[in-house]
């Protein structure tokens, strides 16, 4: 049962975030205040813009603390004067120690992953590009390496053959909100065992999830249509994955994101490129051809399959391996 004696301080930033906070409050714990980014410029007018997690909090009407600087004496200061028992972290900053290390019962992050594996700043996405078959949510306190704290708890599910990064996000954020709760009531009552990393490793060298850029996202058509299959939905629908291609007809050459494709049985040949009609869009990879069902090329919004078809029927293209 919650107790609102024990004090909670979250901190996160997007909408995954969002849903642990809603599922803390739900159970009846106390969040004295929550920590978030600074708002800052976005968009073409540079509206300022302020993160979905202070956006919530503004509606349950709860205390928000946005710092510049998470080392500043202020900030540092407020912290201390809450007196709050245990922080949580959900897609945040790294934690300076003077912070992670503030209040009695520690501080506990939720990584979208089963850690060890998976280890940074996209684990959702890398899980998919590598083409595993389930991964979870952990949640572990924060040590000062990232990612490599002792582990509360571990669950998991299984990615589905064509689930894109997208969807397996909202997957997870639901199933990460259950785990907090239950980390957060093992670590009230003090029943709770934390599981070194390295001791479920062994020998073994953990995955890891780096941060992904443009040009990481560049699609390799060479490859085999699993490894294709696998980076476009493990992309999807953000950051996206990326070709050229060529459009004979227009003589042009234009940047294509590539936001959702199915496996086919149809093999390629040598001489093999781009099959384009009324029946589907059909994009050769090493052996297999990969349909495409949605697209967004350069400078225009992204549609389907029947949509491109209405607007690019006429012309003749080209892939760019």
């Amino acid at each position: 049962m919650a107790n609102k004696d024990f004090k909670i301080v979250f901190m996160g930033t997007p909408e995954f975030a969002v849903t642990i906070l809603d599922g803390i409050l739900k159970s009846g714990y106390h969040v004295v205040t929550v920590v978030t980014t600074p708002d800052k410029p976005a968009g073409r007018g540079q509206k300022v813009s302020e993160s979905a997690v202070k956006q919530y909090a503004l509606s349950k009407q709860l205390p928000i603390l946005q710092p510049e600087k998470l080392k500043s004496d202020e900030f540092i200061s407020t912290l201390n004067s809450l007196k709050a028992d245990l922080f949580v972290v959900v897609a945040f900053r790294m934690l300076p120690e003077i912070v992670w290390n503030m209040p009695p019962k520690g501080t506990i992050n939720l990584h979208a992953s089963l850690l060890p594996d998976y280890r940074g700043a996209a684990p959702i996405n890398w899980a998919i590009i590598k083409g595993e078959k389930e991964t979870g949510v952990t949640t572990f306190f924060i040590e000062q390496e990232i990612d490599t704290g002792k582990i509360l708890e571990r669950t998991s599910i299984p990615i589905e053959e064509n689930e894109t990064a997208g969807e397996l996000h909202d997957k997870l954020k639901h199933l990460g909100s259950k785990l907090v709760v239950q980390s957060i009531e093992k670590i009230y009552s003090g029943n709770y065992v934390a599981i070194n990393q390295n001791s479920i490793l062994g020998d073994t060298t953990p995955k890891l999830a780096p941060k992904i850029f443009k040009n990481d996202c560049l699609i390799n058509w060479n490859q085999n249509a699993d490894i294709v299959h696998n980076f476009i939905r493990g992309l999807s629908p953000y950051p996206a994955a990326w070709c050229q291609i060529e459009n004979i007809s227009k003589k042009e050459l234009k940047t294509y994101k590539i936001i959702k494709a199915f496996k086919t049985t149809k093999k390629v040949t040598n001489t093999s490129n781009i099959e384009f009609d009324k029946t589907g869009l059909y994009i050769p990879c090493n052996d297999f051809y990969l349909e495409i069902l949605e697209i967004q090329p350069e400078g225009k919004k992204k549609m389907n399959f029947k949509e491109f078809y209405a607007g690019y029927q006429n012309y003749i293209f080209k892939i760019i391996k």
